[in-house]
């Protein structure tokens, strides 16, 4: 089964086990969210990633430019251990991590949550990152703030995120995932402003493969 068709079948037993009136206005932000075209301006494959240096799970720094320089990085902004979309794509990306070292890349995902928060995943065999205020989702032109409407919804189902982000607000990142050659420069990009879609792990593998530069091993692997 394809990382899609798992997320597609997780929508739709949330459909059938939400109440309409959650399900209709977490539809209506959607719809809001993709008029904004948020998506088409984030950076794309072509742009050079930001820098960036943050703080990881096992409490030491990850930045860009020294995991760039083992290899080929795949950077996967995620919104949280909280969304069941994001965690399964995670578990997708440990799975193809093996694959990722083979071809000299390493990984980092990155959330807006506070690195306590992340205590969960540390059996992950790539690090996890905590973006306090979405800077570096910023950066890469992902960052918005959840819409007043969906807040209360959001913690009725047991997700405040002010109690869980490092900077104590309602800020998210779309899901993206980018691979970005040891350059600096952006390979391969995935943006979209619907949560519920997620870049497949066999393009990522693609992307790797056909960068001419290879070299190293992933300073994450287990």
């Amino acid at each position: 089964m394809s990382l899609q068709e798992k997320l597609q079948k997780r929508s739709e037993t949330f459909v059938a086990e939400t109440p309409s009136e959650i399900v209709n206005a977490m539809l209506r932000a959607d719809v809001a969210l993709i008029s904004t075209g948020l998506a088409e301006h984030a950076l794309r494959a072509g742009d050079v990633a930001p820098e960036f240096t943050l703080r990881e799970v096992r409490g030491n720094s990850v930045s860009l430019s020294t995991l760039r320089r083992s290899g080929p990085v795949v950077i996967n902004f995620y919104r949280g251990d909280w969304c069941p979309y994001c965690v399964l794509e995670l578990e997708e990306l440990a799975a193809l991590h093996p694959e990722i070292d083979r071809l000299g890349a390493s990984v980092v995902a990155i959330s807006p949550q506070k690195v306590e928060r992340l205590a969960a995943y540390t059996g992950v065999p790539f690090a996890l990152a905590s973006d306090p205020g979405s800077k570096v989702a910023r950066a890469y032109g992902l960052a918005f703030s959840l819409p007043e409407e969906l807040r209360p919804i959001y913690q009725r189902l047991g997700h405040p995120l002010p109690a869980v982000n490092a900077a104590s607000d309602w800020v998210l990142p779309l899901p993206a995932t980018y691979v970005v050659a040891r350059d600096g420069r952006i390979a391969l990009s995935f943006v979209d402003a619907d949560y519920r879609r997620r870049m497949e792990p066999s393009e990522i593998l693609a992307a790797l493969s056909g960068l001419p530069e290879q070299s190293g091993r992933s300073p994450w692997r287990t």
